[in-house]
């Protein structure tokens, strides 16, 4: 079946994915629901061993390639590689995730594409970079969590550095890529060229370091743990009511007078120890106890009622089933359906912004290897006898 656009808002672009494993699958899904025609490349089934995500079968793979076609081609054989060019002079966009050298050994790098397609958008993304002394590592999402910083702030004090419990440097890449790839076709529509961008785990990684990389750079300060409570902005973070935990935020002078109110404790407000933001830093620990031994008179859903009526930010901590459930989720639409060819209904996450006019979904569930390339191979203008001969030797 052609293809199917998820949104009308990039229908016009074709995106061959050449990626692997999350990163770059995630930048090209990125890219598919909002309706590019993404060509996903794998290899022949006699070659596989590039499943990956829990096997195509799996949730995880099901979730980061919908909105996808698949073609199968052997990149060892000569024709492979052939037949690939021919797929990227047509193209608007390569994805691809290989270490650095492998695109130059292979003659796909985008010095040599371009040379046929001067308006192909190239992005690459690795584990460190495209050079360097690091370069020609193999890249994994927590290795660059731990080098990029997150690993040092994440956890309580004192314990070991702990990981997120997403792969973040892995959806961070791969979203960045997106995001790159939009503004060089931004850009194309100006010049009229197009350009090569990479990214990595690790820039990724510390750019989303945010506010703890300009606490080092501008004020010198080398940011520790603080587990589940916020660096600076004291008190926010975890606390306990009668029957369970809750999240509380209070920033700035006005909120933290109407929370001391609202837990029946306006004397808080002028007390040496807390009154001001310096001291709630010094006496952190104290004021978490008090605050929890007050909590502990209701429970949740009483103060994070009065809380939010009180307009102090306040809300429950859900687990993954909780979370679908909450009426606000389900609310904003984000769980879409699709029936996959394979496995039937499925409901999966679809993107958290919403185009009003060019909306994205979730048009064609995750394929199995090579489930279009003669689809694919014939919009190339290659007919059966060829398709067949290709067949047999294995290119597809």
């Amino acid at each position: 079946m052609p293809h199917q656009p998820a949104s009308q808002a990039l229908k016009r672009f074709r995106v061959i994915d050449l990626t692997q494993v999350r990163a770059g699958p995630t930048c090209c899904r990125q890219l598919a629901d909002w309706g590019a025609d993404v060509i996903q490349v794998q290899m022949p089934e006699h070659m596989r061993g590039d499943d990956t995500l829990g096997g195509q079968d799996g949730s995880d793979y099901q979730y980061t390639h919908r909105n996808k076609r698949s073609i199968t081609l052997d990149l060892k054989q000569p024709e492979g590689i052939a037949t690939l060019k021919r797929l990227i002079a047509g193209a608007d966009v390569v994805v691809e995730n290989f270490r650095p050298d492998v695109k130059h050994r292979l003659g796909i790098d985008y010095e040599s594409l371009s040379k046929d397609n001067p308006g192909l958008v190239y992005a690459s993304i690795s584990g460190f970079g495209q050079t360097g002394p690091l370069a020609q590592r193999p890249g994994f999402d927590q290795i660059a969590q731990g080098m990029g910083g997150l690993m040092s702030v994440t956890g309580q004090p004192g314990e070991a550095p702990m990981r997120v419990g997403i792969p973040i440097a892995d959806l961070c890449a791969g979203i960045f890529a997106a995001q790159g790839i939009l503004v060089a076709l931004l850009e194309r529509e100006a010049s009229g060229k197009g350009q090569f961008l990479h990214t990595s785990l690790l820039e990724s990684m510390v750019y989303m370091m945010d506010f703890q990389t300009s606490r080092y750079l501008i004020d010198g300060e080398v940011a520790v743990q603080a587990g589940n409570f916020h660096p600076t902005s004291i008190p926010t973070g975890v606390y306990k009511a009668r029957d369970g935990y809750m999240n509380i935020a209070v920033f700035g002078s006005k909120i933290w007078e109407r929370f001391c109110n609202i837990l029946g404790a306006p004397e808080w407000i002028t007390d040496p120890r807390f009154h001001d933001k310096p001291s709630r830093s010094v006496n952190r620990d104290e004021l978490n106890a008090d605050i929890n031994r007050r909590l502990a008179s209701h429970d949740r859903a009483y103060w994070i009622q009065q809380f939010n009526e009180g307009g102090v930010a306040c809300g429950v901590i859900n687990n993954m089933r909780e979370v679908l459930e909450e009426p606000q989720v389900q609310h904003l639409g984000m769980v879409k359906e699709v029936v996959s060819r394979w496995q039937g209904p499925q409901k999966l996450v679809g993107q958290p912004v919403q185009l009003e006019r060019t909306p994205s979904t979730i048009a064609r569930a995750a394929p199995r290897r090579g489930e279009h390339s003669e689809e694919i191979l014939g919009e190339l203008g290659i007919g059966a006898e060829d398709l067949a001969r290709m067949k047999a030797a294995g290119v597809y």
